[in-house]
């Protein structure tokens, strides 16, 4: 399948530059370089990303093949999120990526990917019309927190969790308004939701209402409802409302 409005960021800081970042304090210099190259990366996201459209994120893994029921059940998100009117957005890369991004295009709808650069380069899926690839996970995930009004989280590992957990936080602690998290996979999520319902509220580290933070459910369809009626009811989606292009940005 064709990709149309497809953008590379070929202007990232090599690996070995990255790492040697987070070694610790560098010269001057070089840090000033890097600040200026991650600041041009959230301008690049921004300017490609504004006019998507109503978003709504799908977190989950990229090993998940083809015939595995969790890339179905992906791929129906996808396709459930398209006809409530979200763009759908992703990562970018295989898996639950792909299948979400999948689903929305055969639904006629509108598909966005954020894929990332790492040292075994991810392939980008043929299921996006546009993505933007980015050098740093913190600003890739930034924008799939910006311009979505909800967020459905398929089985994962690391990345999923890190992305759900950092969601959640932003949630918590008032740095983002209260955008659904649905969880889609009861028995996946069962004991990840019995820690929390335990362990986390008996020592006192989250609130009782921090709970009602997340939402979980087996059923594509009720995922996109949950997000549809917060979007809304909550924040006052009106999907007939368009941003003006301004020739003299070069939109």
């Amino acid at each position: 399948m064709a990709m149309s409005d497809i953008t590379t960021n070929k202007t990232a800081l090599p690996s070995h530059e990255a790492i040697k970042y987070l070694e610790g304090p560098q010269p001057r210099g070089f840090e000033l370089r890097l600040a200026f190259r991650i600041f041009f990366e959230f301008i690049n996201g921004n300017r490609k990303l504004y006019f998507v459209g109503p978003c709504a994120t799908v977190f989950g893994s990229a090993r998940f093949k083809e015939d595995h029921p969790y890339y179905g059940r992906a791929r129906e998100v996808g396709a459930s999120l398209a006809k409530e009117g979200f763009t759908v957005m992703t990562g970018g890369g295989p898996g639950i990526m792909e299948a979400a991004n999948r689903g929305a295009k055969e639904a006629g709808g509108k598909s966005v990917g954020c894929n990332i650069l790492l040292p075994h380069e991810q392939s980008e899926n043929p299921y996006v019309d546009i993505t933007v690839t980015f050098e740093h996970f913190f600003v890739r995930k930034v924008m799939l927190v910006k311009y979505s009004y909800g967020f459905v989280v398929m089985p994962g590992g690391f990345g999923t969790f890190d992305e759900v957990f950092e969601t959640l936080t932003l949630i918590q602690t008032g740095k983002i308004k209260g955008f659904p998290v649905v969880l889609v996979g009861v028995d996946f999520w069962k004991p990840l939701l019995d820690f929390i319902n335990t362990t986390l509220l008996r020592e006192g580290t989250i609130s009782p209402t921090d709970v009602n933070l997340l939402h979980v459910t087996d059923s594509p369809d009720e995922a996109a409802r949950i997000i549809k009626e917060a979007a809304i009811q909550k924040f006052g989606l009106i999907y007939q409302h368009v941003h003006r292009r301004r020739w003299w940005l070069f939109e």
